[in-house]
């Protein structure tokens, strides 16, 4: 799923909201920190999602050089996502 920058903003406004409704949080920090923080975090998360699509489609390239014929992508690209996601630690 992509998100727009503006989604990613209001996605960390209304978990921290929710967050302070509930007062599961409190912070030591400014807000305004925190809540930079966790936007970059969230941007750096889709970013190395991002990486991991293009690593998966160039090893569907490669695979589809060497076994033409029966190859299918659309089956190989979530079995190969999955398994690469494992390996780098990348939450989907």
């Amino acid at each position: 799923m992509k998100l727009t920058p503006l989604q990613m903003q209001k996605l960390v406004e209304r978990i921290f909201e929710h967050w302070k409704k509930q007062n599961v949080v409190t912070f030591k920090e400014d807000e305004k920190k925190v809540f930079a923080r966790a936007l970059e975090e969230i941007k750096k998360d889709y970013q190395r999602e991002a990486d991991l699509d293009r690593t998966v489609m160039g090893m569907l390239d490669e695979l589809e050089r060497t076994n033409s014929g029966e190859f299918q992508r659309y089956k190989m690209f979530p079995i190969l996502k999955q398994k690469l996601a494992k390996e780098r630690k990348v939450i989907l």
